[in-house]
């Protein structure tokens, strides 16, 4: 852990203190998911602070485990290039970012959907609408770490990558590109239904490309984009 950069190192640490944090508090019967998770600006249980605790919660071993691996693996990078303070400060955009843009989708999926409904039809039981959306509850630095992709990708374009299941070394470019066209289609998807906060993704990396944007233009970050 000595050779990883201070912010990179604290963010890991946090989120993996949090992660164990949230199996002790539920032995004791605290759901610490619905207290920092962010929720709907519409339901009860929203505070405007779990914009920020959001992005140190997970779903499940897994979902830490390959946020993790890509925060080691390109944000140490990128904190030695730009610096700690403005690494942090891209990567608290981009997750906060991601976390405005899933309240705006749900929103309109609120607002589109469910307008007029008192509750909803689960499993045979009616659940109240105000029950309902306080089960809305988005978690994990995923939208902080794609925008952490797209900033790699933009400081490192040609940079070759070995991404599983492809067989040969892709250009970061390609690569971010490939991933941010199968989040929209898995977002807008119908049929996509797999918990998975898609549009939150992409709001990272939305967040992510206007504050590189704004820092190249002000002269703060040189480099070559794609």
């Amino acid at each position: 852990m000595r050779e990883i950069p201070m912010v990179t190192k604290n963010l890991l640490a946090i989120n993996i203190i949090m992660f164990l944090a949230v199996v002790v508090a539920d032995k004791y019967g605290i759901d610490l998911d619905a207290l920092l998770g962010l929720h709907l600006f519409l339901a009860d249980d929203f505070r405007p602070w779990q914009l920020i605790t959001y992005m140190f919660m997970h779903d499940g071993f897994t979902h830490i485990f390959f946020n993790m691996f890509a925060l080691y693996m390109f944000g140490g990078l990128l904190e030695r290039v730009w610096g700690s303070k403005r690494f942090l400060t891209y990567y608290m955009v981009a997750g906060i970012g991601a976390g405005l843009i899933q309240e705006l989708v749900q929103y309109v999926y609120f607002e589109n959907v469910l307008a007029g409904y008192q509750g909803v039809n689960m499993a045979g039981h009616i659940i109240k609408m105000g029950d309902y959306l306080n089960m809305w509850i988005t978690v994990g630095a995923s939208g902080a770490v794609y925008g952490i992709l797209l900033a790699f990708a933009m400081m490192f374009p040609n940079e070759r990558l070995f991404v599983f299941p492809i067989p040969f070394p892709i250009k970061a470019k390609y690569f971010v590109m490939i991933f941010g066209a199968l989040e929209l289609i898995s977002g807008i998807s119908p049929s996509a239904g797999d918990n998975v906060a898609h549009f939150a993704h992409l709001g990272g990396m939305l967040f992510g490309f206007l504050l590189i944007l704004y820092w190249r233009k002000t002269g703060r970050i040189n480099g070559p984009f794609f």
